[in-house]
C-alpha cells in the first residue's frame, strides 16, 4: 500500500516527532510505500515561528536561523499537499497531531475534497476524545485510533487495502455503516520490539534544533516512555488509570543495549552532533538503569538535552551526566506557591528544595532552563507572582512561562470545564499563544500581560517593577515599553552561562 503519512506543525517547532519516525520505520517494514508531509517547514503557513518566539521573548538565547531559513518553503503549502496526493496518489492517510494542531490539519484535509483516500487521525488529543475529533473533523476523519498506533496502525492500513473487517481492531472509533464502533485501547507496546526510528523522509532543516544560542544537529533517542508522575496539567494521571484498567502499566523504561544502538543510528544515520533524550522525567530511571547508561553512555560524550524535575536531582547523578555530555537540562517548576502547587497540580516538592537542588546543579557547570505556567484555572494575580519570586531564586539560562493550556485528557481540563472557564467541545491552542482560559478575578489580558513581562520580573531589579507593570498593557504604549525593557534585560540582566575552563574543571560564569 501507499501511504502518506501527515504531521501538521507550525513552523519553528523543529524538533523531530519520534512518533513518524517509528511509523515511517514500521511500515517500511512491512513492505508498504510511504510519504509524508510535514508542515513545519512552511514559513507563511503560521502567523508565528515558534523558535524564534521564543528568543524574541527572552525565553531562550538568540540564534541565527539563516541555515533554516535556506530550508523554509515559501510556496503553497495547500497546492504543495493537493501535489503530493496527485503524484504519490495514497491509499490511506495517517494524520498524527496534537490537539492544537488538529485544527491545522483539518483545514489542509479539507480542501481535498470528497474524492480523498481514507483518513486515520492518532494521538493523544483523539485518544481522549475521539468523539470530538470526529465531530470537528467536517467529514474529514474516517477512522481514529486511540492509545499507542504502533501496532494498530498497519493492522488498519492492511485491512482497508484488502476492504476486509476493521471494527475488531483495538483502539479504533469509527462511524461505520451509522454505527458507532468505540473499541478497548490497545496494551503498551513493547518498546523493546520496535524498530529503529526512520527520519530519512524529513526536510533537511528539520535535524536542526537551537540550543545554547546556536542550531545543533540534535536527533531524538527514546529512554522512557511515560512517566511515573500525576501532575494535574499533564496526561499521564489520565494514561496510567486508563492503562491499569486493562491490567497493562503506561510507564516503561528502554533497555541500555537498546538505547546504545539508536545513538549509533542517530549518528551513522543521521550524522548527529548532539542528542536530544526525548523522555517526560529521564531520571525516572532506577540506579541500576541510570548507572548502566552513563557506563554506555561514556563511549559516545556526545552533548545531549534531558528534561527532568528537580526533586530527581542528586550531586551523584549531576556529576556523572557533566562528566559524559550533559549539555543542558529543562526542569519543570510550574508554579511557585507550594500549597497551590500541591493542592491543584499534585507537585509535593518543596521550593527550598527546588532552589538548593538547582543551585547544586548549576555548582556542576551545567546550564539550566525552567519551565512555568501562568494562568491555571482559580490562579490569581497574586498567585503568579508566586512563581516569579521562586524564579528570582534561580540561575537560569533561559526562563520559560507558558499559559496554561486545557488540554483534553488532563485532570485539570476537567475543572476548568466544571468552573465554566473553559467550554466544553472547546480545542486548545498552541501553549506559545495567550490563554483561552476565561476566569472573571484574573482575565485572559492579565494572564497575557503577566506572561509576556514574566522574564523581565524574573531578571530585573524590583525598583523597575512598576515600569515592568506598565509593560503588561497590551496596548501600544505598552508594547513600546516592553520592546525597550525587552532590549536593556538582554543586555544588562540575562544570565547566559557559558562554559569556561579553570584548572581543568569546567564552570559555568555568570553575568554580573
Amino acid at each position: 500500500m501507499r501511504i502518506l503519512l501527515f504531521y501538521p506543525n507550525l513552523y519553528g517547532m523543529n524538533t523531530l516527532p519520534p512518533a513518524m519516525g517509528l511509523f515511517t520505520a514500521i511500515l517500511r517494514q512491512r513492505g508498504h510505500e510511504v510519504e509524508l508531509f510535514d508542515t513545519t517547514i512552511y514559513e507563511n503557513l503560521s502567523a508565528v515561528d515558534a523558535d524564534k518566539q521564543k528568543s524574541e521573548n527572552l525565553n531562550a538565547r538568540p540564534f541565527d536561523d539563516t541555515l533554516l531559513k535556506q530550508h523554509a518553503r515559501t510556496t503553497n503549502a495547500v497546492e504543495d499537499f493537493k501535489g503530493v496526493i496527485t503524484r504519490f496518489s495514497p491509499h490511506v492517510i495517517a494524520m498524527s497531531c496534537t490537539e492544537d494542531m488538529y485544527p491545522l490539519g483539518v483545514d489542509l484535509l479539507k480542501t481535498l475534497g470528497a474524492n480523498r483516500p481514507p483518513v486515520i487521525v492518532g494521538g493523544v488529543f483523539p485518544t481522549f476524545a475521539p468523539e470530538l475529533a470526529v465531530q470537528l473533523s467536517g467529514g474529514t476523519i474516517d477512522y481514529v485510533l486511540c492509545g499507542e498506533g504502533e501496532e494498530t496502525l498497519p493492522d488498519l492500513c492492511e485491512r482497508l487495502g484488502k476492504s476486509a473487517d476493521v471494527s475488531s481492531i483495538n483502539g479504533l472509533y469509527a462511524i461505520i455503516a451509522g454505527k458507532e464502533i468505540k473499541n478497548p485501547l490497545p496494551r503498551p507496546v513493547n518498546v523493546g520490539s520496535l524498530p529503529l526510528p526512520d527520519f530519512s523522509l524529513f526536510d533537511e532543516s528539520r535535524f536542526y534544533r537551537p540550543m545554547q544560542g546556536k542550531l545543533r544537529r540534535m536527533i531524538p533517542v527514546q529512554t522512557i516512555r511515560g512517566c511515573p508522575y500525576t501532575c494535574g496539567y499533564c496526561n499521564s494521571p489520565s494514561q496510567i488509570e486508563i492503562y491499569k484498567s486493562e491490567n497493562s502499566r503506561f510507564f516503561r523504561s528502554q533497555k541500555i543495549e537498546l538505547v546504545r544502538l539508536e545513538i549509533e543510528h542517530a549518528v551513522k544515520a543521521y550524522q548527529a552532533d548532539s542528542i536530544y533524550f526525548w523522555a517526560d522525567t529521564f531520571l525516572a530511571w532506577n540506579a541500576r538503569e541510570f548507572d548502566e547508561f552513563c557506563e554506555m553512555y561514556a563511549d559516545y560524550k556526545l552533548p545531549f538535552w534531558i528534561q527532568t524535575r528537580p526533586e530527581t536531582v542528586t550531586e551523584y547523578k549531576f556529576k556523572k551526566l557533566a562528566d559524559i555530555g550533559l549539555l543542558r537540562v529543562a526542569f519543570g517548576v510550574e508554579h511557585g506557591n507550594e500549597e497551590f502547587r500541591q493542592r491543584l497540580l499534585g507537585r509535593k516538592v518543596k521550593n527550598d528544595v527546588m532552589i538548593s537542588q538547582l543551585d547544586l546543579v548549576n555548582s556542576l557547570g551545567i546550564p539550566i532552563s525552567v519551565n512555568n505556567i501562568i494562568g491555571f484555572p482559580t490562579e490569581t494575580r497574586e498567585l503568579a507572582f508566586d512563581t516569579i519570586e521562586l524564579n528570582r531564586h534561580f540561575k537560569s539560562d533561559g526562563v520559560n512561562a507558558y499559559s496554561y493550556t486545557p488540554f483534553h485528557g488532563t485532570p485539570l481540563r476537567k475543572l476548568s470545564e466544571e468552573l465554566g472557564y473553559v467550554n466544553k467541545g472547546e480545542l486548545a491552542r498552541c501553549i506559545s499563544q495567550p490563554t483561552m482560559i476565561s476566569m472573571p478575578h484574573f482575565t485572559k489580558e492579565e494572564i497575557e500581560g503577566v506572561r509576556r513581562c514574566f522574564v523581565l520580573y524574573v531578571k530585573m531589579p524590583k525598583e523597575r517593577w512598576p515600569e515592568i507593570r506598565k509593560a503588561e498593557a497590551l496596548t501600544p504604549k505598552g508594547d513600546q515599553i516592553f520592546r525597550k525593557l525587552k532590549d536593556e534585560c538582554l543586555e544588562k540582566y540575562m544570565h547566559y552561562g557559558d562554559y569556561v575552563k579553570e584548572d581543568d574543571i569546567e564552570k559555568v560564569e555568570f553575568a554580573k
